[in-house]
């Protein structure tokens, strides 16, 4: 069986739903035979730039939050990060473009398995417990390179902007395809879906019923679409805004 996870690393309901799925995988009577497959996913494709504004500032301007609003929205997915034992600081920045990310990340999965999800785990990391700035492209070589990759080949496709851009857009046309417009997204053997940072045990009982089942996509939990006006990333999942084209 094969889950399809479409994330983007400026999500912080990704990270978090990452441990939940794979706490939930654990759980699973049949994990051995599951092949889960990372797939790109840009929360915001028109950003441009390296980012670097402070993420709750951010939330404020873009959502009409007040400070204090946002700031309390930021502290409780710091909680639920850290129920699941993740590093999350507050008084992170914006990354910016996350595209050159997603494209590194196809690339480091030309390497294997390994190799993507250390680099994977490595940008989670860097930008929600190390607070690093990844719309920097030093940051970004130190990073990969930490996570096992090549530094000249890591060098080599950041300043390539067609590397693995086909990739990168191909993800992004099939969760178009199949109605997602926010992350976490996951579809279990192409016959369920579940969106958002759900509890393990929902993906548990999803891989069961996958596992048991066949036919069509159907969503078990969450929405895979609404939400533009909510405070992006505060319940579950992180939504696309409306404005995406």
């Amino acid at each position: 069986m094969r889950v399809e996870i479409w994330a983007d690393i400026a999500c912080p309901w990704c990270y978090i739903g990452k441990a939940r799925f794979e706490k939930g995988l654990a759980a699973f009577a049949h994990r051995d035979e599951v092949e889960v497959v990372h797939r790109s996913f840009e929360l915001d494709p028109n950003a441009d730039g390296p980012g670097g504004e402070p993420v709750v500032r951010h939330l404020a301007d873009k959502y009409g939050l007040s400070p204090q609003e946002a700031q309390a929205a930021e502290a409780r997915v710091a909680e639920a990060a850290h129920g699941e034992g993740l590093g999350y600081e507050l008084g992170r920045v914006t990354a910016g473009s996350t595209f050159g990310l997603h494209r590194l990340l196809h690339h480091a999965k030309g390497q294997g398995t390994a190799v993507h999800s250390a680099l994977l785990d490595a940008f989670y990391r860097a930008n929600f417990a190390d607070l690093l700035p990844l719309g920097d492209a030093e940051t970004v070589v130190a990073v990969a390179t930490g996570a096992g990759l090549d530094e000249a080949e890591v060098r080599r496709v950041l300043a390539d902007p067609d590397a693995y851009a086909a990739q990168v857009r191909a993800d992004e046309r099939e969760a178009a395809s199949l109605g997602a417009t926010g992350v976490p997204f996951f579809v279990l053997d192409r016959r369920f879906g579940v969106s958002g940072g759900q509890p393990a045990e929902v993906f548990t009982r999803a891989l069961e019923q996958a596992y048991a089942a066949a036919g069509g996509l159907v969503q078990v939990a969450g929405a895979a679409a609404g939400h533009e006006d909510a405070p992006v990333c505060a319940d579950g999942s992180c939504e696309v805004p409306a404005h995406r084209h």
